[in-house]
């Protein structure tokens, strides 16, 4: 389960804005993307670089994929394919050769996606999806990326999820430019 994420555990603020969560992509010098349109920290990109390389897969709810308009068919970040869950068809005139698949429940969207991402990464969105795949105990990592802001209210980074779940204690905190980078494993039942 992956975002970045306000200091107070917005994905977006009350309008569904994502507001500044993202101004650390764009206030560094070391391209994280092919284009050069996202330039991080070396820190940074040490550290996400890597992580997204190895994702196969995205897992999104429908409102992230139409906020976004769907990436006009592309998926983000250099990632193979995206799972939309959704109990809407895909939009009318959607290019079916775009490497999207729609799918009408969470469980549905993990057997796809495990699918597609054979021995990769399947990443899952954060936000309500990734929250109800959480409170489904389908999560084994959290990844945020902490941005020095405090929204008050919005979107949050874990959705509905109003049980507890504990977490390890993070192996690594990376410190990048506008941006604090964390990684917690799930821990298990019994430990």
């Amino acid at each position: 389960m992956y975002a970045s994420v306000s200091v107070d555990g917005f994905i977006a603020d009350e309008n569904d804005q994502p507001g500044p969560l993202f101004d650390w992509l764009t206030s560094g010098e070391v391209p994280l993307d092919d284009a050069g349109f996202l330039k991080v920290s070396q820190a940074s990109h040490d550290y996400i670089r890597p992580y997204w390389d190895e994702i196969a897969v995205t897992v999104v709810g429908r409102h992230v994929f139409d906020m976004t308009d769907g990436w006009e068919g592309v998926p983000p970040s250099g990632i193979d394919n995206v799972v939309v869950v959704t109990r809407r068809p895909a939009p009318e005139g959607w290019n079916p050769e775009a490497p999207f698949h729609f799918v009408n429940s969470i469980e549905a969207a993990l057997v796809e996606a495990r699918e597609l991402a054979g021995d990769r990464t399947v990443e899952v969105s954060a936000g309500d999806v990734g929250g109800q795949i959480l409170a489904a105990g389908l999560v084994d990592e959290v990844r945020m990326d902490v941005v020095p802001v405090v929204f008050g209210a919005g979107k949050r980074f874990f959705g509905p999820v109003d049980a507890q779940h504990l977490l390890e204690d993070p192996p690594e905190v990376i410190q990048g430019q506008r941006v604090l980078h964390l990684r917690y494993r799930l821990r298990s039942a019994d430990g």
